[in-house]
């Protein structure tokens, strides 16, 4: 098995047009393989120029697909990223926050990503590089299924870009059937902008009940101009139609559901107090 850890861009596309696998942290990826052989070429992102570390632009903020999750709790970021942060603490344990990435966590694309939820509700665009040349596309159009992205031959994901919100905070809720180093069997990321004790407008993003993470547009029309004293209760059954989980080992769809419900309220007041 060859493994390449080159640190020119160009090397790294080449790699991948050969065929080499790509892994950030591996978090993911070395427990996927099992105890089987590893017979493919392996390529480690990691000490691309940009792949890791967080930058302010005039836009927004860029986030390098290799920076981790120990990167993204200690950074010194405004109240809308306080929901990716809460969801950055859930992430396994503490030697896989110093060794995931985010980057990673998408593009592995599981319906339970926890980076999801957050990254959704924050506007997130996906930034990839390829035989073709750059380009970008919302986060929301990346992952289109389980364990499935919208990645073409030969790219690799380089960053995500979020636009400024402004004075908006944000809020995560994750239920499992532990605390941490579990997966989830519901969660929820909300933003919410406050002004004069009403809501402004709202984003909510709910995870691991769908095949890939979902915004509750109807849910977030609803909240705008809701007092926020209100928010603990504004779900209504309709809200959640745009869901469809399913029963597993970790619970009934009826009961992801119902636990959906007060989750959103939850983030919502979560994200509120925030802001």
């Amino acid at each position: 098995m060859g493994f390449h850890r080159p640190d020119r861009i160009e090397d790294a596309l080449a790699a991948v047009a050969a065929g080499a696998s790509v892994i950030a942290g591996g978090t993911d990826w070395y427990p996927a393989r099992g105890e089987g052989p590893m017979p493919m070429d392996v390529l480690d992102i990691t000490r691309l120029p940009g792949m890791r570390g967080i930058t302010r632009d005039d836009a927004g903020w860029r986030i390098g697909a290799a920076t981790t999750w120990t990167d993204v709790v200690r950074a010194d970021l405004p109240p809308c990223f306080d929901g990716l942060k809460r969801a950055a603490r859930e992430v396994g344990g503490l030697q896989i926050q110093n060794a995931g990435t985010l980057g990673g966590n998408l593009c592995n694309a599981s319906p339970a990503a926890d980076g999801m939820p957050p990254l959704l509700t924050l506007d997130a665009q996906v930034e990839l590089a390829g035989p073709d040349g750059p380009r970008r596309m919302p986060l929301a159009e990346f992952v289109t299924g389980p364990r499935q992205t919208a990645l073409r031959p030969g790219e690799l994901l380089v960053a995500l870009h979020t636009p400024d919100p402004g004075a908006a905070a944000g809020g995560f809720v994750k239920l499992g059937a532990r605390k941490y180093l579990v997966i989830s069997i519901a969660m929820v990321a909300a933003l919410v902008s406050v002004r004069g004790g009403r809501v402004e407008w709202a984003r909510v993003a709910v995870g691991a009940c769908s095949p890939i993470a979902r915004r509750l547009t109807a849910l977030e029309s609803d909240l705008a101009g809701m007092a926020i004293d209100d928010l603990a209760g504004a779900v209504r059954p309709d809200h959640l139609d745009a869901l469809s989980p399913i029963g597993d080992v970790r619970g009934s769809a009826e009961y992801r559901l119902d636990a959906v419900a007060e989750l959103v309220g939850r983030a919502l007041v979560q994200a509120a107090r925030g802001a």
